[in-house]
């Protein structure tokens, strides 16, 4: 079910698990689109939610908190604060009907006011849960995984022959340059990792473990204290 679809006699007397994918609007290099993250978190809520009985699928909140790729044209970032607020009311909302809410995020820089905002709803009584589209092994920007993912789900936006690799550091060595600096003073593409060898079939495979991990999480429904569904 889908929330765009539905009438509120079809929620009247339910109290059903919400599903929400939460992306951002940012660079992704030359070869993949502004809107990637919140392609990726769509694709996997979307693949979830008819696994989980009664659920419903709400619109993507598509802006997140994207501050350090603002050295790029087109990025489009709320901030933490403002994000950590939009998530706390739009908690508080869907609480009045909603027995649970599902965040699936689909960008690193999210964390920070999910990790302030989930709590804080749970504290207030509200049953409220996010999950991490995070790859295991997988690159931090742009790069293989993210690329992969998109030949997947949506080949037509990806730009196949301007994908170049950037820098290759692991993230967390990276971590202080990109407080300083931003990413174009780390990466003047704009990419952390590297995209070559990435393939539509990988992604499918990516989409497939992010999509099973999700379900056994939202089935056993553990939260630890950051708010983050355990599977």
């Amino acid at each position: 079910m889908r929330l765009t679809e539905t009438t509120w006699p079809d929620l009247e007397g339910r109290s059903p698990l919400v599903v929400v994918p939460l992306g951002s609007v940012e660079q992704h290099g030359r070869h993949l689109p502004l809107a990637t993250d919140t392609v990726v978190a769509q694709a996997v809520a979307e693949d979830v939610v008819p696994q989980l009985d009664g659920a419903v699928l709400a619109p993507a909140l598509a802006y997140g908190a994207s501050g350090e790729h603002e050295g790029f044209p087109g990025t489009i970032s709320l901030g933490t604060e403002a994000l950590t607020g939009l998530l706390v009311e739009y908690g508080r909302s869907v609480g009045r009907w909603a027995g649970r809410l599902l965040v699936v995020n689909g960008h690193g820089g999210n964390l920070e006011a999910l990790r302030a905002a989930v709590p804080l709803l749970r504290r207030e009584g509200r049953d409220v849960a996010w999950f991490p589209c995070g790859v295991p092994g997988g690159d931090a920007h742009a790069g293989r995984t993210e690329t992969s993912l998109m030949l997947h789900v949506e080949p037509a936006v990806v730009r196949e022959a301007l994908a170049a690799a950037g820098d290759t550091t692991p993230i967390g060595e990276l971590l202080p340059r990109l407080r300083a600096e931003g990413v174009r003073g780390v990466s003047p593409d704009g990419v952390l990792g590297d995209p070559a060898g990435a393939s539509a079939a990988e992604g499918a495979a990516v989409l497939a473990d992010l999509r099973a991990r999700l379900v056994t999480a939202a089935v056993g429904w553990r939260v630890d204290p950051a708010g983050r569904l355990l599977g």
